[in-house]
């Protein structure tokens, strides 16, 4: 047996993300450059319709601002709620605490 090693595969490197960004914003300035050298009005207009078109978009997808808050629960104490706090615990996460409020059960009526 030979004490040789097999070389290690070479690993492929593909276009990075980054490059490929950069690639689309160089396209994108040479079609507005062509549209300002055929009329200024048309470049103008093009960039307004681009930019309105990307704010309807990011405006929907923020979808969840306009929902409605969920029911209040019943029978839930929070700690924000009571000045009675029953015990502190320390949290699984850094810098976290739990606080269990002290529990007063009322008859319904």
């Amino acid at each position: 047996m030979s004490g040789r090693r097999k070389p290690a595969p070479e690993l492929e490197e593909g276009p990075s993300r980054l490059a490929g960004g950069c690639v689309l914003v160089v396209l994108a300035g040479v079609v507005v450059a062509v549209l300002f050298a055929v009329d200024e009005a048309v470049g103008v207009l093009a960039v307004v319709g681009v930019g309105w078109v990307a704010l309807y978009r990011a405006a929907r997808r923020v979808s969840g601002l306009s929902a409605p808050p969920p029911p209040p629960s019943t029978g839930t104490v929070y700690a924000a709620q009571t000045d009675e706090i029953e015990r502190v615990q320390k949290g699984p996460g850094e810098g976290m605490t739990i606080l269990y409020p002290v529990r007063e059960e009322t008859l319904g009526e």
